[in-house]
C-alpha cells in the first residue's frame, strides 16, 4: 500500500502542468558523471596506470564488474510510472572508451532497454571522454559531430593570451536526432576542472561555454525549428560566469522569450541547498541540463504540441548516498582516501522530463 501511494504521489508531482483530459507521452533526458569508469588495461601510460591491477587503486576485474553492476542498477531505478523504460537519453562523462559503455549497456539490469551508444575518442590527457546512450525506440540519430576547445574560443572572450596549445580537455559531443518526432540536438560536455582554484581556472570554463554558445547559435541558424539540450559536468554552478554570463543560461523560465534563449532549471535547486556533489560541507550543482526556447514555449499551456519541459530533478536517491561518517548524505563514491567503497559515483545524476501530446 505504501509503495502504491508513493507511485501515485510521484505521478501527481510529475504532471503538474498537464491537462487531465489529454494524453501525453513523457521522456526522460538524463546526465550522469560515472566517476572514472576505466577498464583494467593500462593503455595510456602514467595516466591509466592508476586504474590497472598493478596501479595504486589495484583496479582489477572484480572491482570493474562490481562498478558496472552498480551503475547499471542505478540507471535501472530511474523510472517513473510514466517512463517505465527509464530515460530515453543519457549523457555520460568520465568514461575511458567505448568498450566500458558497451559493457555497461549489456549489464542484465538494463540490457532489455537495448541502449545504443554514441562515443568519440577525445584528446583529454587522462583519457576520459563523454558519451551518449539512447533508446532507439524513441530516439533516432541523424548526425554526430564533435567540437574541440581551440584558441579562437579563448580569443572570443578576451583570453587569447592565456591559451596554452598543450592544454587538452574533453571534446564537446553533439548528437542530432528525432525524439518523439521533434528534431533535437543533444550536446554533452565535461568542462575543464577547477584545478589550481575556481577563480584562477574560470577562464578555461568560460572558453568552453563560449564554444557551446557558438555551437548553439550555429545550430539554430541552420535550423531554427530544432530544440537544443545542453548537458554536462560543467565544474561550475548555474550562477558562475561560464553559465550565467557566457552561456547566458537564464534562471527564470519567464525570461526565455526567443528560440535562442536558454533556460537553466538548476539555479533554483541550488538555491534550496540541493546539489549533485559535495565539497567541504557545501553543495555544488555542476551536473546541469539546460535547454533552448523550443522546450519552454508551451510550458504554461495545457496544449503540448511539441516536446515541452515539465520538471527537473536531482536523482539523489537514498541508495546512492553515504550512510555514515562525516560524509553522510554525500554521494557514495567508488573510492575515498584510496579505499574501495564499492559505490556508484561522486556525483548524483540529474534528469529533465519532457512531455508531448499524443495526436
Amino acid at each position: 500500500m505504501k509503495k502504491l501511494l508513493i507511485i501515485a504521489l510521484a505521478t501527481m508531482l510529475l504532471l503538474p502542468a498537464l491537462a487531465q483530459d489529454r494524453h501525453y507521452n513523457l521522456y526522460g533526458v538524463m546526465f550522469y558523471n560515472l566517476e572514472n569508469l576505466f577498464d583494467t588495461i593500462n593503455s595510456n601510460g602514467v595516466y591509466d596506470k592508476e586504474f590497472s591491477p598493478n596501479g595504486a587503486r589495484q583496479w582489477n576485474h572484480e572491482k570493474y564488474w562490481q562498478k558496472q553492476h552498480n551503475l547499471a542498477y542505478a540507471i535501472s531505478q530511474f523510472t517513473t510510472p510514466n517512463t517505465p523504460d527509464g530515460p530515453a537519453i543519457i549523457g555520460v562523462s568520465e568514461i575511458e572508451n567505448v568498450t566500458v559503455l558497451q559493457d555497461l549497456v549489456r549489464q542484465p539490469e538494463i540490457k532489455s532497454r537495448r541502449y545504443q551508444i554514441v562515443h568519440h575518442d577525445g584528446p583529454d590527457r587522462r583519457g576520459v571522454d563523454v558519451g551518449l546512450l539512447y533508446n532507439p525506440r524513441v530516439f533516432k540519430v541523424l548526425n554526430v559531430t564533435n567540437q574541440r576547445l581551440t584558441e579562437r574560443y579563448f580569443t572570443a572572450i578576451g583570453y587569447g593570451d592565456r591559451f596554452n596549445p598543450e592544454f587538452r580537455t574533453r571534446d564537446q559531443l553533439c548528437v542530432t536526432g528525432l525524439l518523439a518526432g521533434d528534431k533535437v540536438t543533444v550536446m554533452v560536455n565535461h568542462w575543464p576542472s577547477r584545478l589550481g582554484g575556481q577563480e584562477q581556472s574560470s577562464y578555461l570554463r568560460e572558453a568552453a561555454a563560449e564554444m557551446a554558445r557558438q555551437t548553439i547559435d550555429s545550430l539554430l541558424r541552420d535550423d531554427p525549428n530544432q530544440g537544443i539540450i545542453f548537458m554536462g559536468d560543467l565544474n561550475d554552478d548555474p550562477q558562475d560566469p561560464s553559465c550565467a554570463r557566457v552561456l547566458k543560461a537564464r534562471r527564470d523560465i519567464k525570461d526565455v522569450k526567443t528560440i535562442s534563449d536558454i533556460y537553466n532549471p538548476w539555479w533554483a535547486k541550488l538555491d534550496k541547498g540541493i546539489g549533485t556533489l559535495a565539497y567541504r560541507g557545501g553543495w555544488n550543482l555542476f551536473d546541469q541540463i539546460v535547454m533552448t526556447g523550443h522546450f519552454t514555449k508551451y510550458h504554461d499551456s495545457k496544449n503540448k504540441p511539441q516536446l515541452t519541459f515539465l520538471r527537473a530533478e536531482v536523482l539523489n536517491r537514498e541508495f546512492l548516498k553515504t550512510k555514515e561518517g562525516d560524509r553522510q548524505g554525500y554521494p557514495l563514491r567508488t573510492y575515498s582516501g584510496g579505499v574501495f567503497l564499492n559505490g556508484y559515483s561522486d556525483h548524483f545524476p540529474t534528469i529533465i522530463y519532457l512531455a508531448k501530446e499524443v495526436q
